[in-house]
């Protein structure tokens, strides 16, 4: 609904204060970006989990 362009509108207007990121290690053609190429953000990391499937779970906040 809005993908990449939409998440880098929210965080430069400083709307997102946590950043949730699920990875699989699984390649799928070229795949999509989820952020533009031409966006930064500083991140801190709060969390992780890794998962037996090798999917990755991180949480992190936006660092000011």
């Amino acid at each position: 609904m809005g993908g990449a362009n939409l998440a880098a509108h929210a965080f430069k207007a400083g709307l997102v204060d946590e950043c949730h990121l699920f990875t699989a290690p699984v390649f799928i053609g070229s795949g999509k970006s989820a952020f533009p190429r031409d966006t930064r953000v500083d991140l801190e990391v709060l969390a992780e989990r890794r998962f037996s499937s090798g999917a990755i779970y991180v949480r992190y906040r936006v660092a000011s």
